[in-house]
């Protein structure tokens, strides 16, 4: 299983935001990129945006660069618009909705309880971060992890609102998938179409 495994935060300061999900994340005490020139001027040019673009929403979902490129190709192919083509791909994976149920504090926390194999799609055991739901999926925790101490605080902790695309039942740690979601139920805060141009060249 692939994943990134270098410094956490330094691609939060690359993109100025909080990636890492982490609540004492350095980008707010020091808003520049990282490094000895950190706070010199940059020259914004096109490419540059569209390349920190693409490469915020690759952090965002842990992603390599191969897989997010095998992702493009795959939204590419697929009927519709290209950029909600692909958020809507990398929303369906499994590691993702785990995350979006509350069931775990951060992606990368959700990533690896999939790894484990904590979860059940369909009554059947899988364990890969990336696996795609699907319309009418139903994910459930298996018997034995559903005591887990850190599933438990993240459900008591989580103020996130669960997406209209799902349903959830935290007491029995049930997730139900309705519908693929569309662009306006992703409140991923990026400009799609710019990595489609960056992938257009």
């Amino acid at each position: 299983m692939a994943r990134y495994t270098g410094p956490r935060h330094k691609p939060c300061r690359r993109a100025g935001t909080p990636l890492c999900q982490s609540k004492k994340c350095p980008v707010d005490k020091r808003p520049y990129p990282p490094g000895e020139h950190g706070k010199g001027r940059v020259r914004e040019t096109d490419y540059l945006i569209q390349l920190r673009e693409k490469q915020k929403l690759r952090m965002m979902y842990g992603i390599l660069e191969r897989q997010f490129r095998n992702y493009y190709e795959l939204a590419n192919n697929q009927k519709g618009i290209t950029g909600e083509n692909l958020l809507r791909i990398l929303e369906s994976r499994l590691d993702n909705v785990v995350w979006r149920a509350g069931f775990a504090a951060t992606r990368p926390q959700s990533r690896q309880l999939v790894n484990h194999g904590h979860f059940l799609v369909n009554g059947k055991k899988v364990d890969i971060p990336s696996y795609r739901v699907r319309s009418g999926d139903v994910i459930t925790m298996r018997e034995r992890s559903r005591n887990l101490l850190i599933v438990q605080h993240a459900v008591d902790t989580g103020d996130r609102s669960v997406p209209e695309w799902m349903s959830v039942d935290a007491g029995d740690r049930k997730v139900s998938i309705s519908d693929l979601p569309n662009r306006a139920q992703i409140d991923t805060q990026i400009q799609e179409q710019l990595i489609v141009e960056l992938y257009s060249k």
